[in-house]
């Protein structure tokens, strides 16, 4: 045993530096172990920034490393989402449910909630659906191939050792003996090298498993945006019922005329598209200080919020006017036979 232990060192330590034969791995063979080195670091990079994305704080995720590996429960903590929503139903209770403000402060705080709900589901899903197989791979799989490598590589050693010492036998009973060890650690070598293939062959499934994973992952995560989507676009119609003197003073400009005006809000696509160009605020002035009516091209959807008020389609045309003591913000509109107010926002006056 002492002496197989110091050929196997004084052959390796012969390779390092050049001085003794090198058993080289065929070409697949190496191939298959640079594609599952590859994708153990990948992997690794991908989980690592999933983590992130899912949980931002480090201190969170290094206290949710430690329970995982204590085996205790993470204990429940509310997401960013439900700690703003709490604090604003708090502060909305405060004020009033019966003032505007309280209301509104109210309404945000639940949709608030309901997304940071949204959020916790998408994580939950993503933990168990993506991460979990990529942990799996790593801690399971890509350990087993390790270990298979390493006693690859112990196998090639030996192996060497026997042809070096073949090649020194003088006597015959000696190259006997070495002919015989040299079969055998080739034997060996050789099962080990096919043990080690099917493993690395393995990593093909792997991917196949972890493209099922991504696709998981990326319909939890269109889910989630679409909830949350859905959410803000249900609270900006409860928002857009209340009085325009609780708007933002973020969303007013000033007509050439010197009245505030106040800006409804908008779809959340309307929001990012460039203004088309038209006859101005001052047009809307002009319209609301005569008593006649004008043409008007609707720039974006609008769900009416009331029956006092008329859906618009994009692009279509309507007639304007306005009406006294209304709000500065809305005119009244027509389409046929069909009347009802329309944030003045979402029309572009015609010649």
């Amino acid at each position: 045993f002492h002496r197989l232990t110091l050929s196997f060192n004084l052959q390796f330590t012969e390779e390092k530096l050049g001085q003794a034969e090198k058993t080289e791995l065929d070409a697949h063979l190496e191939n298959l172990l640079c594609r599952a080195e590859c994708t153990k670091q990948n992997t690794e990079r991908i989980m690592k920034q999933t983590e992130v994305l899912l949980q931002p704080n480090p201190n969170v995720r290094i206290e949710e490393f430690l329970y995982e590996k204590l085996e205790k429960k993470v204990p429940t903590r509310m997401n960013n989402h439900e700690v703003l929503g709490q604090s604003m139903i708090e502060s909305g209770s405060e004020f009033g449910p019966g003032t505007a403000y309280g209301n509104a402060l109210i309404k945000c705080g639940e949709t608030e909630k309901q997304i940071g709900g949204a959020e916790r589901e998408f994580i939950q899903s993503s933990a168990i659906n993506f991460l979990t197989p990529f942990r799996n791979f790593l801690e399971g799989d890509f350990k087993t191939i390790l270990k298979e490598r390493k006693l690859l590589q112990v196998k090639r050693l030996d192996l060497d050792a026997a042809k070096t010492r073949l090649k020194k036998a003088r006597v015959p009973d000696a190259r006997a003996v070495a002919e015989q060890d040299l079969r055998m650690t080739q034997s060996e070598f050789d099962r080990q090298a096919e043990i080690t293939r099917l493993l690395l062959e393995g990593v093909s499934s792997t991917h196949a498993h972890h493209l099922r994973c991504l696709t998981d992952f990326v319909e939890a995560q269109t889910t989630y945006y679409a909830q949350s989507y859905q959410y803000m676009v249900d609270l900006q119609k409860q928002l857009g019922s209340f009085p325009s003197t609780f708007s933002s003073n973020n969303n007013q400009s000033s007509s050439s005329g010197g009245a505030s005006i106040s800006v409804p809000t908008i779809p959340l696509s309307a929001s990012m598209l460039s203004p088309s160009p038209g006859l101005g605020l001052s047009g809307f002035h002009e319209l609301r200080n005569s008593s006649g009516s004008r043409k008007a091209r609707v720039l974006y959807d609008y769900d009416a919020a009331g029956s006092s008020e008329l859906s618009l389609l994009a692009d279509e045309v309507i007639m304007v006017s306005s009406v006294p003591g209304m709000d500065s913000d809305w005119l009244m509109g027509e389409r046929g036979t069909q009347k009802g107010k329309v944030p003045i926002t979402y029309l572009e006056l015609l010649n």
